[in-house]
């Protein structure tokens, strides 16, 4: 890939992603608490009219519209930059199952399926003895039996450990 249009964006998703930043930041936030206070004080000068509540009223509904649409904008880029990674880790790990690279696209049903494999694997490795076994979704019971033989076979090459304990012997 080209790396010059690798990092090519529309004017409005520059846009969406500054704004977003911007506004979860603590400087947006205590802007923000200061305009509601500034409006709350000012309430005596205008003896609490309707056009005064009006202001509040419009300002924020207004700006929570408008946030909305840029900050799922910017969500949803995170949110495909978050499912391609987790793609290319699933299809790049030998013992991963691909089915579960886009699954993002599946149907509800489908993902229940998954779900199903899922909480039989973790059955499974409830009754492992150490944390550290892992097995795959589409081997789940071969890689545990396979586990399971392998840690049950004693091992040959290894001499037994020399008894440090003496024995006490009458005299």
């Amino acid at each position: 890939m080209n790396s010059i249009s690798q990092h090519k964006s529309s004017a409005f998703e520059k846009f969406a992603s500054k704004v977003s930043k911007a506004a979860g930041s603590t400087p947006a936030f205590i802007g923000a608490l200061f305009l509601v206070i500034a409006w709350a004080a000012s309430g005596p000068i205008f003896n609490y009219s309707e056009t005064w509540q009006l202001v509040i009223n419009t300002g924020t509904t207004i700006i929570t519209f408008l946030m909305v649409f840029l900050i799922q904008k910017a969500q949803n880029k995170d949110s495909l930059a978050i499912q391609l990674k987790l793609n290319e880790l699933v299809a790049s790990n030998d013992l991963s199952s691909n089915s579960l690279v886009d699954i993002e696209n599946m149907t509800e049903e489908e993902m229940i399926i998954i779900q199903k494999y899922y909480h039989h694997l973790s059955k499974l490795a409830k009754k492992d003895i150490t944390i550290r076994t892992s097995h795959s979704i589409a081997e789940a019971e071969e890689v545990h039996s396979r586990k399971k033989e392998k840690n049950n076979k004693p091992n040959n090459t290894k001499k037994p450990a020399k008894s440090t304990t003496k024995k006490i012997t009458k005299k």
